[in-house]
């Protein structure tokens, strides 16, 4: 629906101004940053009803905030979708199995 909040989570600038200019051109409302870290905050404060993550993060890895995501009772319902330039299939079902709701490969900028 649009107007509804979702937090990206992506390292690389281009990639996330990519991601976002799609989701605001279409109507959604767009919170960013740059580490899971500061991902986890924005999910515990916002309430996003989606959260688009990176995998390769600086500090702690996407695989991990997601993990913190599903344990904490305020955000485990969170759908959470990965977006990584990582294109090995193991990769995708073992993050799937983990809790992701989602998986999309995407190339790098």
């Amino acid at each position: 629906m649009a107007s509804e909040l979702i937090l990206i989570v992506e390292d690389n600038e281009k990639n996330r101004k990519l991601v976002r200019d799609v989701l605001q051109v279409t109507g959604y409302q767009t919170l960013e940053t740059e580490t899971a870290e500061e991902g986890l905050n924005l999910a515990l404060e916002k309430s996003p009803a989606l959260i688009l993550m990176d995998i390769q993060l600086p500090g702690m890895d996407g695989i991990t905030a997601m993990k913190q995501l599903r344990a904490d009772p305020i955000t485990k319902t969170i759908p959470v979708i990965a977006i990584t330039a990582s294109a090995m299939t193991y990769n995708h079902q073992t993050m799937l199995l983990k809790g992701l709701t989602a998986f999309k490969a995407s190339q790098s900028a």
